[in-house]
């Protein structure tokens, strides 16, 4: 290959390098990719800081990233549908077998199933990655790459309105103005959300949401209580919201989502934090309040893409910063500040654009 299989390598705990691995070589129905772009998510700083997430626990060196896009550079002798050169976005997890899961259509629930930079599960930030070539979706000469890229993300988005049944006419609370909870937006608007009020600490944070479509935006205080913060969306909103999506996993703002949602309405939890969270659940159950989970997404990579190709989605506005992949440590500094929104790694060192 032309340039070397640079490599954003987590070791440990705090303990992020850069190598250079093997360029690997793809199955009988697998493609490997030249990677063009790259998000750094959540997930990968908290890896990076804490060497686990949740039950996915760090045992050896793991490649991270997982919001990827690039270039087919071969295909395995089974791929018939793609070809070198086409440009592809990636959707990162792969179920291993056809089990009861995929057989029904939520093969994001197979236990087995392969994730990209969860441990043991090598991720998309190097330059050459190999994947199956099922789960690499072509993209429109009209879709970017970095766009491409944000579909991981806006997959998220897309699976939590489905499940939380946002439809023409829905009001929506959104817990946390962060890279999920604005694309949350941007997809409950398109589904077609009436009223959207998102929440966050930040009020940069907030700017961004109102830029994107927020119809209010809350900036919350750390001393304001669920209840409080309940009433002041319902007296913004004019109701209580049929919907919640909450996307901190901050223990007062799951509180605070199941106060403000109106009776028989809907929470969706998408934000992750501590294992054992207290929650009124009296409250939820006696106004019949649902709340529902989602993990990762299923069935999103075309719509995602077909929503970006006809311009009803625009994510362009979510990439703040873009570095160079031989920059990848000081990109991981500045996604850990918090700053900005979505930092991208540009990891082809002949092709730098969006």
């Amino acid at each position: 290959m032309a340039q070397e299989n640079i490599s954003v390598v987590l070791h440990g705990q705090g303990d992020l390098r850069l190598e250079t691995r093997p360029v690997p070589e793809p199955g009988p129905e697998e493609a490997l990719l030249q990677i063009h772009s790259v998000g750094i998510c959540g997930t990968d700083v908290h890896f990076w800081q804490h060497g686990s997430v949740g039950d996915y626990v760090l045992t050896k060196p793991l490649v991270l990233g997982h919001e990827a896009s690039g270039r087919v550079v071969k295909v395995g002798s089974a791929v018939k549908h793609l070809k070198v050169g086409d440009r592809v976005a990636i959707e990162p997890g792969v179920p291993r077998e056809a089990d009861e899961f995929c057989k029904t259509g939520r093969y994001n629930l197979s236990p087995t199933i392969f994730s990209c930079s969860l441990p043991p599960d090598d991720g998309t930030l190097c330059r050459y990655y190999k994947h199956s070539a099922n789960f690499c979706y072509k993209l429109p000469d009209s879709v970017t790459f970095e766009e491409g890229a944000l579909i991981e993300p806006l997959s998220v988005g897309i699976h939590a309105c489905r499940r939380a049944g946002v439809t023409l006419g829905s009001t929506v609370l959104i817990c946390g103005a962060g890279p999920i909870g604005l694309v949350c937006l941007l997809v409950a608007k398109a589904m077609g959300a009436s009223q959207i009020l998102i929440s966050d600490l930040l009020p940069e944070r907030l700017s961004v949401a109102k830029d994107l479509g927020a119809d209010f935006q809350l900036e919350v205080k750390k001393d304001a209580g669920p209840q409080q913060l309940a009433k002041t969306v319902e007296d913004m909103m004019g109701d209580k919201p049929d919907i919640t999506i909450e996307c901190t996993g901050a223990e007062s703002c799951i509180q605070t989502a199941i106060y403000a949602t109106r009776s028989g309405g809907v929470v969706m939890m998408v934000g992750l934090g501590s294992e054992m969270t207290t929650l009124p659940l009296i409250n939820a159950t006696l106004r019949e309040v649902d709340i529902r989970g989602v993990i990762r997404f299923c069935n999103t990579w075309p719509t995602a893409i077909a929503m970006l190709a006809s311009g009803k989605l625009n994510v362009k506005p979510l990439v703040s910063h873009r570095f160079p992949l031989e920059e990848a440590i000081q990109a991981f500094d500045l996604a850990l500040q918090g700053l900005g929104v979505k930092v991208m790694l540009k990891c082809d060192q002949n092709d730098q654009k969006p």
